[in-house]
């Protein structure tokens, strides 16, 4: 995609500006962002659905942002199964083949290969609306996949699943991205979804790509705080406060060294909540910041404690704990899990 922007309303609606992005033979990349980010329009252009108001979109070294979907050679799988519920799930995976004249020999074949590779061959036969959701979307896959497209589209498609299901099928399409080895584009607004299965992602936010990464270095080196604010569980904390000779004195009324220079006054001092920990005693280290316990939660693999510092509330996600709402408590941290951002919510380092 080369600087790819559509509009509506004569104009008055941006949902995408100015897309620059490149996808690897082979990848498998996330659109990533909260609803109405313009993630799923992006993907509705690279499919043909929709025509891009200025830009360009190329399949290797060939423009197709004015041809129409058939000629682009892409299978997109939606949020809803879309199957056609007089066919059985074998005439639904057919289908595709049958409209390109495919022999029925060859059809046959193709749909016995996808219904494997999908674990729905004791389907076939089956009606849509006789078999589960999970296997519907099976059913849904096997159509896309059976047409062996160049590029794999998906909207959302695990959104309608409930959770044992989900984490069941992103394993299962990550094993089949694996192995069919097909360049896919999935949009979502799940984290985990994107973190799980997306080699690289692009995080949206009102029509624009804000950063592409691979999951590890965007949870680790989010490139401003609305980044750092949208990705991780709970996200990263951030202390606004100001520069002051070789010291930055925060909001909360700590002061704490400045990690790296940067002509911006106003900073914000961003540290994610497993990289904080809890101690009653006033530590030495420069490090830390001062609050009270508000709530503590027991979450099982880890205890989040919620604390007030200034009438923020700071989470923080610890092994396990002993103090109790209302202690007066110090978050230390290491400087090398502390990232500064400068007064435009950018990162610093």
């Amino acid at each position: 995609m080369r600087s790819v922007s559509k509009y509506f309303d004569g104009g008055d609606t941006v949902a995408n500006y100015k897309l620059d992005l490149e996808v690897e033979d082979g990848e498998f990349l996330v659109f990533l962002g909260p609803s109405g980010c313009g993630k799923t329009t992006a993907l509705r252009m690279i499919a043909g659905l929709e025509t891009p108001s200025e830009g360009e979109i190329y399949f290797d070294d060939d423009r197709v942002d004015r041809d129409p979907p058939a000629d682009r050679n892409v299978a997109m799988v939606f949020q809803n199964y879309a199957l056609y519920p007089h066919m059985t799930v074998r005439e639904n995976i057919e289908y595709p083949l049958k409209v390109r004249g495919i022999p029925p020999e060859e059809r046959d074949e193709r749909v016995a290969e996808t219904a494997e590779l999908l674990h729905i061959e004791d389907q076939l036969e089956s009606d849509p609306a006789e078999i589960s959701g999970g296997q519907r979307q099976r059913t849904s896959l096997a159509r896309a996949i059976v047409r062996e497209p160049s590029v794999f589209l998906l909207d959302e498609p695990l959104s309608n699943l409930d959770a044992k299901l989900r984490l069941e099928m992103r394993s299962e399409l990550k094993r089949l991205q694996n192995e069919l080895d097909i360049t896919t584009v999935y949009v979502t607004h799940n984290q985990e979804e994107a973190m799980s299965m997306g080699d690289r992602i692009a995080v949206m936010n009102e029509g624009t790509i804000r950063q592409v990464a691979e999951p590890e270095e965007l949870y680790r080196r989010p490139q401003t705080t609305w980044i750092a604010n949208f990705i991780g569980s709970p996200p990263m904390n951030l202390f606004p406060g100001h520069r002051r000779n070789g010291s930055i004195d925060l909001d909360s009324g700590d002061t704490v060294p400045a990690k790296n220079e940067t002509e911006s006054d106003d900073v914000s001092l961003g540290i994610r909540p497993e990289d904080m920990v809890v101690t009653t005693e006033p530590p030495e280290s420069e490090w830390s910041i001062k609050g009270t316990v508000e709530t503590v939660e027991p979450l099982g693999e880890y205890v989040l404690v919620n604390v007030d510092v200034s009438g923020e509330l700071i989470n923080v996600k610890v092994p396990t704990t002993e103090v109790e709402p209302g202690t007066t408590v110090y978050l230390t941290f290491e400087p090398e899990d502390a990232y500064l951002y400068d007064g435009d919510g950018i990162l610093v380092a």
